[in-house]
Formats: C-alpha cells, sequence, structure tokens
C-alpha cells in the first residue's frame, strides 16, 4: 500500500491486543445485558478506531471541546458502543478541564437505558465527545463534509503566520448503509469537488445490513464511484491489520488536494476476513454461549463482565491522552501569540469562542419605508442578511443552485465564493444538492459557525431529516426557504408548497417564520440571531407584497412575540382575521372594508405559531380574546392547525388540494385568497356567532 513503509512494522503489542478486545468485549456485555443494541459492528471495527485513536487522532480527553481538536464521527451510529468504549477508556472529560468522566463503566452498564448517558445512537449534547447526533444512515458522513469544510474556513479567517489555531482533520467512519443513502452521494460529490484534504471517511466493507448481506441491493464498484467523485482511494483488506489500517492514515495525512476514503474490509463480530454465514443479518445481541465463544476467541475471561483490564486506560492516558495534552498546551501558546500580537484580532477570537455576537451587528438592518407595491420578501430578505453578514464574519451560506431567485448571495465587497482554492469565501455553491446541503450546513453550525442554507420551500421535503435534526441538536443555524406558497404560479403544484408549512411547524423545537412584509423579514432576521439553541426557517414570498405603513398599523416588532396585533387593537373585536405571510394583506383590505362599514375588527399577524405559544397565556389572550369566537384564519397551505387560532367555529381559508399551473391572479380567484373571499368570511362569522348568542339568550 502506498504509504504503508512509513508505519514501523512491528507486531501488534500485547497492551494493543488487550486494549482493542476491551472496546469489543465491553460492546458484547453492554449490548447483552441490554438486550438490545448492536455489538457486530464494534467488534469488527475496535482494531480501527483503537489505532487511529490511540495514534492518530489529535484529541485531549482533559479538553473535549477544544476548538482544534481532530473530529471523530461515527456515521454508523447503530455502532455507538464503539465510541462510548472509545469516551470511557481515553478518560474523556465530562467537561474541559474537570473531573468528571464523560462515560462511566457503570454509564456502560446502562447501555440504551432510560436518561442513561450511553442510548442507542449517540446523540450530540446529550454526552459529551459525541460531535453530531447519528443514526439515520448516511447524516454522519454528510455532517464530516460541513465539519472539514468549516475547519478550513475558520482557519483562512483566523490563523496567523506560524500560529495555526485551526488546521483539524475529520475522520468519518461509515457503513455500506451510509454509503447507500443518497446523502452521502452528494456529500461526497461536494466534498470531492471542493478537494477537502483534511477529511477522511473509513468505510465499513462488512457487506452485512439488516436485511441480510448487502448483494441484495448494493453491487457497484465503491473505490471506482469515489475515483470518479476526485476522491482518494485506499484499501485495507484485513480490519485486524493495524500496520495496514495505519498505513492508509499515513498516507491520508501526507495527502494535500483532495479527501480520502480507506476502504477496510472486515466482518461482523470478529472482525476477522474468514468466510461466515451470510444467509441472515446479525442478531441484536449475541447470545449468551455466542458471547462467552467470542470471548473464549480473544482469550478473554468469558464469564467476565464489563471487565477493563489494568493497564488499557494506562494505555489510552500515555498515547491519546499524552499527545492530546501536549498539542492542547501548544494551541493555548500560539492562540496566546495570535491575541497579543492583535488586540482587534483578540476580540475576533473571543467573539467567535463565546459564540456572541459582536457588537453593533444588526446596526445596518434596513427600516423599509411604507410602499404599496413593496417588495417580494425574499428581496428584502437578502437586504437584511447582506447587511448583517458584513458585521458577522463567522456566517457563511448559500443556495441549492437557486441564488439569484431566492436572492440569498452575499453580495458586498469581499464575500466571495468558497471554493477548492478559496476555502475562506462566504457564498456556498451547495448545486442541486437540497439533503445534503442540510446536513453539511449542520456540520458547519456544528463547527460554530451561524451557517444557512437555501432553496424553494417545496423542496424542503428532499431536506427534510437534516433540518429535523438540527433541531435535535439544538444548532442555531437557519434557512431561507423562498416560493412560499401557490403564488409561485405558473410553475404549478409540483412547485407550490401546499404542507411544507406544516410540516415544519410539527418540528419541536424548529422556529418557522413567515414574515408579512419588509419590516417583519427584518424582525424576523433579530429572532434567527437571537437564538443560542434552536434553528430557524424563514418562509418567503416569490411575489411582492406592500410594505405596511408602521405609522398607521403596529410595529413589526411583534414578530419577536410570533403572533401580535396588526390593526384594531384598542377595542373588542366583533370579528378577528388571522393571517401570516402574503395573507396578512388580504386581512388588512377586509379590515378596512369592515371598518368603513362600522364593524370593530381586528388583524393579528401570526408569523410563528412557535414563538406564539411561547408567550404567557395573558399576552395569547389579548391578542386573541377567548371571549370573540368570529375568527377568519387565512393562509395559502393546510388548514390543519389554524383551528387552535380560528376555533372550532371559525373559518379557515386555506389549500385543501394541491394547486394549479396559472398566473397568480387566477389562482389567487381559483382557490379563495382575495379581499372578498375574507371580507365574506368575516360577515359570515359575525352573523353567526351574533345569532348564536341570540339563541342562547
Amino acid at each position: 500500500m502506498s504509504g504503508a513503509d512509513t508505519v514501523p512494522k512491528t507486531a501488534l503489542s500485547e497492551i494493543d491486543k488487550l486494549s482493542i478486545d476491551t472496546i469489543r468485549t465491553l460492546a458484547i456485555d453492554a449490548v447483552q445485558k441490554a438486550n438490545s443494541g448492536h455489538a457486530g459492528a464494534p467488534m469488527a471495527l475496535a482494531p480501527v478506531a483503537y489505532t487511529l485513536w490511540n495514534r492518530y487522532l489529535r484529541y485531549d480527553p482533559a479538553h473535549p471541546h477544544w476548538p482544534n481538536r481532530d473530529r471523530f464521527v461515527l456515521s454508523c451510529g447503530h455502532a455507538s458502543m464503539l465510541l462510548y468504549a472509545l469516551l470511557h477508556l481515553a478518560g474523556v472529560a465530562e467537561k474541559d478541564g474537570g473531573n468528571a468522566p464523560a462515560v462511566t463503566l457503570e454509564d456502560i452498564k446502562k447501555f440504551r437505558q432510560l436518561d442513561s448517558r450511553t442510548p442507542g445512537h449517540p446523540e450530540y449534547h446529550f454526552t459529551t465527545g459525541v460531535e453530531t447526533t447519528t443514526g439515520p444512515l448516511g447524516q454522519g458522513v454528510a455532517n464530516s463534509v460541513g465539519m472539514a469544510m468549516g475547519g478550513r474556513y475558520l482557519g483562512e479567517h483566523l490563523n496567523r503566520p506560524e500560529l495555526p489555531l485551526f488546521d483539524y482533520n475529520v475522520y468519518a467512519i461509515c457503513s455500506d448503509g451510509d454509503l447507500m443513502e443518497g446523502v452521502a452521494s452528494e456529500a461526497a460529490s461536494i466534498a470531492g469537488h471542493l478537494r477537502l484534504s483534511n477529511l477522511c471517511w473509513i468505510y465499513d466493507n462488512n457487506t452485512i445490513t439488516i436485511e441480510g448481506h448487502t448483494e441484495l441491493a448494493f453491487g457497484e464498484e465503491v473505490a471506482t464511484r469515489f475515483l470518479a467523485y476526485g476522491w482518494q482511494v485506499l484499501r485495507v483488506a484485513d480490519a485486524n491489520d493495524v500496520h495496514s489500517i495505519s498505513g492508509a492514515i499515513e498516507t491520508f495525512l501526507q495527502s494535500s488536494d483532495r479527501p480520502t476514503i480507506i476502504i477496510v474490509n472486515s466482518i461482523i463480530g470478529f472482525g476477522a476476513p474468514k468466510k461466515q454465514n451470510t444467509s441472515k443479518a446479525h442478531s441484536d445481541a449475541l447470545g449468551e454461549d455466542e458471547a462467552k465463544g467470542a470471548k473464549r476467541a480473544y482469550g478473554w475471561p468469558e464469564d467476565a463482565q464489563f471487565l477493563v483490564p489494568d493497564g488499557v486506560q494506562q494505555n489510552f492516558s500515555d498515547n491519546i491522552g499524552k499527545r492530546g495534552a501536549e498539542l492542547y498546551d501548544q494551541w493555548q501558546g500560539f492562540l496566546t501569540a495570535a491575541k497579543d500580537a492583535d488586540p482587534e484580532h483578540a476580540e475576533t477570537l473571543d467573539a467567535f469562542f463565546e459564540g456572541r455576537l459582536p457588537e453593533g451587528w444588526d446596526r445596518d438592518i434596513p427600516v423599509f419605508e411604507p410602499d404599496a407595491k413593496g417588495l417580494a420578501t425574499r428581496e428584502s430578505s437578502g437586504k437584511v442578511l447582506n447587511a448583517i453578514a458584513q458585521h458577522v464574519p463567522f456566517m457563511l451560506g448559500g443556495s441549492a443552485d437557486l441564488a439569484p431567485s431566492n436572492k440569498s448571495n452575499l453580495t458586498f465587497e469581499g464575500a466571495g465564493s468558497l471554493t477548492p482554492f478559496e476555502p475562506g469565501g462566504r457564498n456556498i455553491h451547495f448545486g442541486v444538492r437540497e439533503h445534503a446541503m442540510g446536513s453539511i450546513v449542520n456540520g458547519l453550525g456544528l463547527s460554530g459557525l451561524r451557517a444557512y442554507g437555501a432553496t424553494f420551500l417545496v423542496f424542503v421535503d428532499y431536506m427534510r431529516p437534516a433540518v429535523r435534526l438540527a433541531s435535535l441538536m439544538e444548532l442555531p443555524v437557519f434557512h431561507i426557504f423562498t416560493h412560499d406558497s401557490i403564488g409561485v404560479g405558473e410553475d404549478g403544484p409540483t412547485h407550490q408548497p401546499v404542507e411544507q408549512l406544516l410540516s415544519l411547524r410539527c418540528i419541536p423545537g424548529l422556529v418557522t417564520l413567515r414574515p408579512a412584509d419588509a419590516n417583519e423579514v427584518a424582525e424576523a432576521y433579530r429572532v434567527i440571531f437571537s437564538l443560542k439553541d434552536q434553528p430557524a426557517v424563514l418562509a418567503l414570498s416569490r411575489q411582492p407584497l406592500p410594505t405596511i405603513d408602521r405609522t398607521t398599523f403596529a410595529s413589526a416588532s411583534g414578530v419577536a412575540k410570533g403572533g401580535y396585533v396588526l390593526a384594531g387593537g384598542d377595542a373588542t373585536p366583533e370579528v378577528i382575521l388571522i393571517g401570516s405571510g402574503s395573507e396578512v394583506q388580504l386581512c388588512l383590505q377586509a379590515y378596512e372594508s369592515l371598518k368603513a362599514e362600522g364593524v370593530a375588527a381586528r388583524v393579528v399577524s401570526m408569523p410563528s405559531w412557535d414563538l406564539f405559544e411561547r408567550q404567557d397565556e395573558a399576552y395569547r389572550e389579548s391578542v386573541l380574546p377567548p371571549a370573540v369566537l368570529a375568527r377568519v384564519a387565512v393562509e395559502q397551505g393546510s388548514v390543519i392547525g389554524w383551528d387552535r387560532y380560528a376555533g372550532s367555529a371559525g373559518t379557515i381559508i386555506g389549500m385543501h388540494t394541491f394547486g394549479s399551473s396559472a398566473p397568480i391572479k387566477d389562482l389567487q380567484a381559483k382557490f379563495g385568497f382575495t379581499p372578498e373571499k375574507v371580507l365574506l368570511a368575516a360577515r359570515d362569522q359575525i352573523a353567526k356567532h351574533k345569532n348564536d348568542h341570540n339563541a342562547k339568550h
């Protein structure tokens, strides 16, 4: 193998073998005790992971959040016991500089149990040392691409001559299942295009999935595929051959022009390259007899449970522990020197490490003057985005090939594009790869960057798993989704989102914002950048929306509360008109007609259900008085869920079907999104509830 001669050709030492078998038997015992989980992959991959961690990983167990640590991603999250065993044996601390371990032996004994720190799949924020939540296959490797991009971006902006504050590598272990998922293909393609030489995937080529042998559904030549992507491809014939594993990693470390995939052949369970019956997938737990047999094969006391022999943890301490501590101390020296040399740069570094926004980050956010013609909210979004980005150097993002349409480009001087040769560019060209975009944005967020992606709202369906995981991981990333309704027009129902807003509102913790005009867009961005542990999405219009006169109607600052009284807040209303986004204008027009008739009406702008539901009951009832039953809710999306605000007896004007291909005015007339339809519904509601009131009395 190329590069293998750089590694001393010594036999596996006794302590190396003991450490590897400790990883294996901890996995066996944890899965056996839980009667749930997957021991096979950790058993097979133990030599690979051990070699990487103990010989190469630049990681300080005493400072697991060290910004320049190498990242280790276990994309095949079902093999979680591999990671938990490593975290335990390496003595990874729960907090930087702390004494409490991230994963104790007791935690391993509670594998997959309620509230344990060893859940079935690794969960970011939940267990220190877990770099990203993995479980849905393909997500981890796609995240790793974002991490590698993030590392290069940070190095370009924050490193100084002879002071490499960011030069970390990203390693991801992946399975057959990961590489079958389309998101991995998208991510690998863009990684090759960007020549991410700090990225290494280690592919566990064990030919087994849940249904059986991979030949049932997976017959491609993976090496050829990755060569076509522009990757360096290395092979290790036997997962137990730590010399060859070391050689492959050495070759990766010497490469500077492309990402690397190391294809490692293993057999689930023992890791040995010998024939086995692959007619059925491996079972969750080995069973008592097989567990004992596996231990005998390792020369292990077959009745021992959760045994960590003397010397194993010291071995990790003498290698990854010692190496990591030295690298961390060296980095601290670099950091001190960089700060001492440039006080302004010191402030930039502190802001980044503390995760805070620079002073005056929002000072150039525009205030939009009243305008009957107005702007599409995608247009005003682009203006606000650029006003903020100039003051937030750790913000970058881009679109899935639609930047000219969704106005997500950063156009100010010096923004630049992120390319293979300009890793510090701030505009990312994701190509037509929505799913990978979502996952890469998560990887960038995991690197400490304020990252965003953009596409049409209807295509959120292609990236929903990544959006969901961003919320699960509590990442403050955001997405700009434009063309948010049947207002798309002639492109027709394939491009007209109907159920997408509802699907986003269903994701716990995700803040969904659909602003009604340019000033609501500006306030929506203030909300987004105030979020520390939540992702957000903006749903924006293709068509122009009038800019509301805020001297006549309420301030757009009400966006921060999710819903607010825009008009008619001075008296108890006879009817309440509720809308989001472009439909707020319909409510305002109906309101003016009702007002001219002497009817006390109220308009409520509801850009975010999520934020409104967080307000206290008193505020919510001040906006939507429970005694006022006459209500009309209007939105060019699914009606499901709007009954919580319209009430069971209210009227909801929304979409019950897919849209149609036609000019926007024809569509609005066909589906009832006109001021006249809203006005008629309001009158009907007033009459209905007056009749109901008279009947009761």
